[in-house]
């Protein structure tokens, strides 16, 4: 094993002036960042910092999470990646949850007793060779609320160090270069981009995701690995074929997709627009105890399937905890299979089964040949005169209108069913109509899953990671 700084250090010393990072029309090269980086660490330890601390990173996507990252490897502390526009209350509660002795992205001051360093930043030159070489412990801390909407820490198991022996991951191309549209502060697009940058790929972002920017970076920096999340995809898909169409996509190797459901007719149009084997799938957790993986060639003979599980590592129970056959939609349950934790949680217990199982609260479902199929979340169905109803299925059916921007399916209370199926859509009025909406999906669906009542809005829904807060949407509409 050798750090991550190692294997930076090995990488620029082997071509200093190779792009490492771009984000608009700022490019620094792998010897650059690794200056800027070692600089803001000699700042941070000069005003305490050490091995072992919380580094918060509450930047948008730049330069600057990449030499923060950088800085606090070098110390060993665990960079702990937070959004930039977060609501001063939760920003407050994640500081206090993680108890950073640094935080980049803040003015000087804002949090009296830690080191805040303000975006942009960039500390005086130095000398950092008298700094202990040390690895740290969690190479990453990301957060996430969950269902519940109450934030916690997932750190890695897994300290700031590679087996240079092992094969390249996520099918990076060394030399290559992944296009980044994806907030860095979330989990995905975080991992994807530091792996492409350990393995020697350039890494393109976005400083927010654009449909048609996405396609122009990768034309013009010759992309050859693409993360997205569905939401992403479905507003690709939605440009011009005169604009989406004229950009080549030759030297794009792979396409990845995550985070959220895909529905199958939106990846069916981008396996018909790019390739069966350009398209690949990833299904995993945070707290990365398992995962699955699956090729657009091996999708269209397992329609829907997120790929096939490790013997041993997945599991689908009913109501009462007992496993359920093949076929049959049930809570998913998985387990690692490595003798050392994947992660640990900071402000949460994870919910366990006897014999290492664990849940993230996914609902879904095994065929014959391991492969698994997933639904929603088991908090997010809802249950109405009796019907299991699942959101995704009828956001998914809500999405092919093509005037429907996003959505989102919640049920609110009803004294006759129980609960109704409410759908907030965004889109024009003035475009599309709730008669035309329920008649589109009395097409699809069957009658008891259409929509009673239909909320038009002028915002997205979901976020540039394709998460969407039901539980939060639903309190909301309650509180009114």
């Amino acid at each position: 094993m050798i750090s991550f700084l190692d294997r930076l250090e090995e990488l620029a010393a082997q071509q200093p002036d190779a792009p490492a990072v771009t984000c608009q029309d700022d490019t620094v090269s792998r010897a650059q960042l690794l200056t800027l980086g070692n600089n803001l660490a000699l700042h941070l330890a000069e005003h305490g910092t050490k091995e072992g601390d919380m580094v918060t990173v509450a930047v948008p996507n730049s330069i600057d999470f990449f030499i923060a990252y950088v800085a606090a490897w070098r110390l060993g502390a665990t960079p702990q990646p937070i959004s930039s526009r977060l609501p001063q209350r939760e920003l407050d509660a994640l500081i206090e949850l993680a108890n950073p002795s640094a935080i980049v992205g803040v003015n000087h001051g804002e949090y009296p007793g830690r080191t805040c360093v303000p975006f942009g930043f960039r500390a005086p030159d130095g000398d950092a060779s008298h700094l202990p070489r040390v690895i740290s412990s969690a190479w990453k801390a990301p957060t996430s609320g969950g269902s519940t909407g109450r934030p916690k820490l997932i750190v890695s198991g897994d300290p700031a160090a590679l087996n240079p022996d092992a094969p390249v991951p996520l099918l990076m191309d060394p030399g290559g270069c992944l296009v980044m549209p994806g907030p860095l502060y979330h989990n995905g697009p975080a991992v994807w981009s530091c792996q492409a940058w350990l393995h020697g790929l350039h890494v393109v972002l976005l400083p927010k995701f654009d449909a048609e920017a996405t396609l122009q970076a990768i034309e013009q920096h010759q992309g050859s690995v693409l993360y997205m999340v569905p939401t992403m995809m479905k507003r690709i898909l939605r440009l011009p074929d005169d604009i989406r169409l004229k950009y080549d996509m030759s030297t794009l190797r792979v396409a990845w997709h995550l985070a959220e459901p895909c529905p199958e007719w939106l990846k069916q149009a981008w396996i018909d627009w790019l390739g069966p084997e350009r398209i690949f799938e990833l299904y995993a957790g945070t707290e990365a105890q398992t995962a699955t993986t699956i090729s657009g060639i091996e999708w269209l003979t397992h329609r829907g399937s997120v790929g096939r599980v490790i013997p041993g590592t997945v599991k689908v129970t009913g109501e009462n905890g007992e496993e359920l056959p093949v076929g049959e939609m049930g809570e998913v349950w998985m387990r690692s299979l490595r003798e050392s934790p994947t992660y640990r949680y900071v402000g949460a217990t994870a919910r366990t089964l006897e014999g290492g199982w664990e849940s993230l609260g996914d609902m879904g479902r095994l065929d014959d040949e391991g492969y698994l199929y997933l639904g929603d979340r088991a908090s997010d169905m809802i249950l109405s005169g009796g019907a299991n109803i699942y959101p995704a299925e009828i956001e998914s059916a809500l999405q092919e209108h093509p005037h429907v921007r996003s959505c989102a399916v919640i049920g609110l209370p009803d004294d006759d069913k129980g609960n109704i199926v409410y759908a907030i859509v965004e889109a024009d009025k003035n475009q599309v109509s709730e008669d035309e909406l329920k008649g589109f999906l009395g097409e699809r669906l069957v009658a008891y899953k259409v929509p009673r009542s239909f909320e038009f809005v002028d915002v997205p829904l979901r976020d540039d990671a394709g998460k969407v807060r039901r539980s939060a949407l639903r309190q909301e509409r309650l509180d009114k």
